[in-house]
């Protein structure tokens, strides 16, 4: 089965104009920033409520503590949030406030969004950015790649993807003749 396109800086860029064109620009920056910077899975993200991101005091938590029922294998984890993953929520919570526990992302009938019907939202934004092998599941190995090829070790990106096997993160990381020929001058 193909994997999902790793998205690269102009990619990124791009979706990201689009975006700001299109509906629902600064909720949908979000969604897409927050999938890129959080490796969270867009059933997750579908999932969360506005209290899963804010404190009680109305603070960005440094991270997401994720209930089993909001994660694919049904087990709780743990979700931690770069700064720039928390400057985009605090940029789109500031401008919708909402109750804590009301759906951090809404469709545009107001209901919060299924699994699916957020992966047809993501299908979207990539084929009308012209990014057309995207899928929701990029953001994910986007995340992973980038940080495999910075050197992160592979035990922390499935820890940080909420992998129980490295063989499994293994998978998301794409190789390149870049990467390769970098590799070997380390030697």
């Amino acid at each position: 089965m193909k994997q999902a396109q790793v998205l690269n800086e102009r990619d990124i860029k791009t979706v990201l104009s689009h975006i700001t064109k299109s509906a629902f620009p600064v909720r949908n920056r979000c969604m897409f920033l927050l999938a890129l910077y959080s490796d969270m899975r867009v059933g997750e993200i579908a999932a969360l409520d506005v209290g899963d991101v804010i404190d009680a005091n109305g603070k960005i938590r440094d991270q997401i503590l994720l209930r089993a029922h909001q994660t694919k294998g049904n087990k709780a984890r743990s979700v931690l949030l770069n700064a720039n993953a928390r400057e985009e929520i605090e940029r789109y919570i500031r401008r919708d406030k909402r109750e804590r526990g009301e759906p951090l992302f809404k469709s545009k009938v107001g209901a919060r969004f299924s699994p699916n019907s957020l992966v047809q939202v993501f299908g979207r934004i990539y084929r009308a950015s012209g990014v057309d092998l995207a899928t929701s599941h990029s953001t994910r190995r986007t995340f992973i790649t980038t940080l495999a090829h910075k050197g992160v070790n592979v035990r922390v990106l499935a820890a940080l993807s909420g992998h129980a096997s490295i063989s499994t993160t293994q998978r998301y990381i794409e190789l390149n003749d870049a990467v390769l020929k970098a590799a070997v001058e380390l030697v």
